[in-house]
């Protein structure tokens, strides 16, 4: 162990604040080589992080630390241990087996012979080879500060790939119950990999609710955030920032731009609609270039931007359903006694669809569009919809046209809800044994739309007043809807709503005809 060298230069008599530090894992059979790397290491410090030592003495243990640590920065890893080649083999389980990519592999031998570099190099994905009698001191200071290096970069070129993963997925599902989360949370990994390292962030925003412009004295929540503030959604700014913090935040609101501070910053975020927005970050590094703090500046100004446009989409997405809800009622209206029909129907297909395994995205259409099924009565006189006597042969079959006259109204239109409901309102009075009607369609080759529709249709309609008869008790709907089970309604659908069937009632509940 004589050859490995320490120098006399003094160690840093300053503590600075720890904000984590790096794991290293020291591979080899020697324990005087942990000992002496461990010493030689003591005081080294990078981006105010030291180092944590991890130890395995053979390469089998190694390769069970290498799966429990994974977030592991570097390995010195040693060639000659149990076997002549057990540290190539943790090599080539790190790469191939654990999958672990970013790990700095450092090999380290006192028998360079037995393993040539040139040879080593070529066939196995490590990041340098020494030799222990040249392993000096400051050259193992320097081999670990370049591995850090490259390992910091490629974290963040890896904390950019997943963030914009995140920001791609948002906005291809922008009708996920919680795309705007994934959305911030995929800018706040974006800000993270600008700056290199960030132990901890926050977005938070004044209530979207409002469309008046907002002043440096609204109040503030968080939105989402990463590190100590990922279970802070929702309070106010006030509740989770030090004193000192908020001072900052007010800082950069009534300058409208970004304050920094010693390991943090506060970023003003603004755009056309004006909502007072701010990014905090924390565990930042000490010296930003300029051409950091010039792209934090570019960043602050469009990521409000692109999270109003997002909220915008849902707003459209919320507006379209009103337009659905309110036509429906207004068509609804020409018979006086359904009430929260359409309303109740909506929730109640997208419960069935839930039962049924439909998509998020399913689910959420056949809820907006469902309340279109009976668009086509608007073809249909008053005197035929409002009988309370039974219909003629005569008036049934106008009564029928119903569905054709729907489909027609909505078909070929370019927008995915408008279709939802032409299909819905052709497909709707079609029955699981064929006797349906317009086409006689049979099983599965109903749309699942028209299936779902249709047992949500007749569930509500039996358990509410109509002019041609008074509402059923529940047991008297259960027994009805499980004997038509394989006639007009799909089995599986059927055994879906008797399973639901507490949850269906709190809907009917929630929405009772006035």
């Amino acid at each position: 162990m004589d050859d490995f060298l320490f120098s006399d230069e003094p160690h840093d008599v300053a503590e600075p604040q720890e904000v984590g530090r790096w794991k290293v894992i020291i591979v080899d059979d020697e324990p005087e080589v942990h000992a002496v790397t461990k010493l030689a290491l003591s005081d080294f410090e990078f981006q105010k992080k030291k180092l944590e030592f991890i130890s395995a003495y053979s390469g089998e243990e190694a390769k069970k630390v290498i799966v429990e640590h994974a977030d592991a920065a570097i390995v010195l890893l040693d060639v000659v241990m149990e076997s002549d080649d057990a540290g190539l083999q943790v090599a080539r389980f790190i790469r191939e087996t654990a999958k672990n990519n970013h790990i700095r592999i450092i090999l380290r031998t006192g028998q360079p012979g037995q393993a040539p570099e040139r040879q080593v190099i070529v066939n196995y994905d490590i990041n340098d080879y020494k030799s222990k009698t040249e392993l000096t001191a400051q050259k193992l200071f320097t081999v670990v500060m370049s591995s850090l290096r490259s390992y910091r970069d490629i974290l963040a070129i890896e904390q950019s790939r997943q963030g914009l993963e995140k920001i791609i997925c948002a906005s291809r599902d922008i009708f996920a119950a919680h795309s705007i989360e994934h959305f911030i949370q995929g800018v706040l990994q974006q800000l993270t990999s600008l700056l290199g390292t960030v132990d901890e962030a926050m977005y938070a925003t004044s209530l979207v609710a409002s469309n008046a412009a907002t002043t440096q004295n609204s109040q503030l929540v968080v939105f989402t955030g990463r590190g100590e503030f990922e279970k802070s959604e929702g309070k106010p700014i006030s509740e989770v920032l030090t004193e000192e913090q908020l001072n900052a935040c007010q800082e950069a609101l009534k300058q409208k731009g970004i304050v920094y501070k010693d390991n943090y910053l506060f970023a003003y975020c603004s755009s056309e609609y004006n909502h007072s927005s701010m990014l905090f970050v924390s565990g930042i590094p000490e010296f930003l270039t300029e051409t950091q703090k010039h792209l934090i500046e570019i960043f602050a100004q469009n990521v409000q931007l692109a999270y109003e446009n997002v909220q915008l989409q849902a707003e459209i997405e919320d507006t379209q359903q009103e337009l659905v809800y309110r036509l429906s009622e207004a068509l609804e209206q020409r018979s006086t006694e359904t009430g929260n029909h359409v309303k109740r129907v909506s929730h109640i297909c997208y419960a069935l669809a839930k039962g049924y395994g439909l998509s998020n995205r399913e689910c959420d259409l056949i809820r907006i569009a469902a309340p279109l099924h009976d668009v086509g009565k608007v073809g249909i006189p008053d005197a035929i919809l409002n009988k309370p006597a039974k219909l003629d042969d005569g008036e049934w079959n106008v009564m029928k046209t119903h569905t054709d006259k729907g489909f027609q109204i909505l078909k070929d239109s370019r927008r995915e809800i408008v279709n939802a409901g032409a299909i819905i309102a052709r497909d709707h009075h079609e029955k699981w044994d064929g006797s349906g009607y317009p086409k006689g369609k049979k099983g599965e080759e109903i749309h699942v739309f028209g299936r779902i529709v249709a047992l949500a249709d007749v569930y509500d309609a039996l358990r509410h007043n109509r002019c041609y008869k008074p509402a059923w008790e529940i047991s008297e709907v259960q027994a009805e809807i499980s004997n038509q089970s394989g006639k007009h309604f799909d089995p599986k659908l059927v055994s879906i709503f008797n399973s639901i069937v507490d949850e269906l009632e709190k809907i009917l509940e929630l929405y009772p005809d006035h």
